[in-house]
């Protein structure tokens, strides 16, 4: 199933509250280059707009990607293998890292559950 990482961000709807609370979260972090608009990420993730595109606004038509927190649910799988071994142990850039839901909201505060 093929992901439009480009549509229009104002028809996502984000999340308001969750099911359960993960004990991880996947978070991009400053390495992450959008994959030259592919990125194997979403495509991965289980979770219908938890991973965002967001335009590089400085240098179009580049962008990375976001993660709504509140949909992530770490699985990990947007940091697996691809299909046949493909995808060398999760994102080539290093750009996930998989943070602690404790460290994450000592960080930024708690989330709305």
């Amino acid at each position: 199933m093929a992901v439009d990482i480009h549509k229009d961000q104002s028809t996502i709807k984000r999340s308001d509250q969750r099911k359960r609370k993960p004990v991880i979260l996947a978070v991009i972090n400053y390495a992450c280059t959008g994959c030259a608009g592919s990125p194997a990420c979403v495509d991965y993730c289980p979770i219908a707009n938890c991973m965002i595109w967001v335009d590089d606004e400085e240098h179009p038509p580049f962008g990375r990607i976001e993660v709504d927190s509140l949909l992530c649910i770490g699985c990990k799988l947007c940091t697996s293998k691809g299909p046949e071994g493909t995808f060398l142990e999760g994102c080539p850039w290093d750009a996930i890292d998989m943070v602690k839901i404790k460290d994450y909201e000592a960080e930024l505060g708690p989330l709305p559950y």
